[in-house]
């Protein structure tokens, strides 16, 4: 299993990278008595016979290793606290990956370092449009990597250190005050 939800955040997204995707969009709301972790992409997309061999561990379409953990440990981890978890792609359009968790559930990891998560996408993949969207019980915060650039004078702002860490403050504090 990964240890938080943010390395779940950080394997799904990275599967919209390799899928070749243009713009990925993570959401968390964390309202009410359940949390819902959503990652969609406009990548390639998966035929339905794809979606369902994905939870397999023994499946993958990287070359470099024979398993693939990540989906199948997420759905499993999904399960044990008592949520739910769905795949929807179709071929040329882009893949959901959405998993639902009981808040109540002993089994539920924490959400893990989610800033530093999404300022690691940015500095790796400054291609792809980011756009973060955090709801907790009638608060919203989003951030979108393209605006973030753009307020930052453009090219890849988030190769800068000081830059980058300011960034990561700016999500934390924002995601912090959803909580406050």
């Amino acid at each position: 299993m990964l240890e938080d939800l943010s390395h779940h955040i950080l394997d799904i997204a990275e599967n919209g990278v390799n899928a070749g995707a243009g713009e990925i969009s993570v959401e968390i709301d964390d309202s009410g008595g359940r949390l819902l972790l959503s990652v969609k992409d406009n990548g390639r997309g998966m035929t339905e016979e794809t979606v369902k061999t994905v939870v397999n561990p023994f499946y993958t379409t990287r070359t470099e290793r024979r398993v693939g953990l990540g989906l199948p440990f997420l759905k499993q981890l999904a399960e044990l606290c008592g949520g739910t978890f769905s795949i929807v792609s179709e071929p040329g359009r882009g893949t959901e990956v959405t998993a639902t968790f009981l808040k109540s559930s002993i089994d539920l990891p924490p959400l893990g370092d989610v800033p530093s998560t999404l300022v690691t996408l940015f500095i790796g993949n400054p291609d792809i449009a980011w756009k973060y969207t955090h709801r907790r019980n009638g608060k919203e915060f989003t951030v979108d990597s393209m605006e973030l650039r753009e307020a930052l004078g453009g090219g890849n702002p988030f190769l800068e250190p000081a830059l980058a860490l300011g960034v990561r403050e700016f999500i934390e504090t924002n995601i912090d005050e959803l909580y406050a």
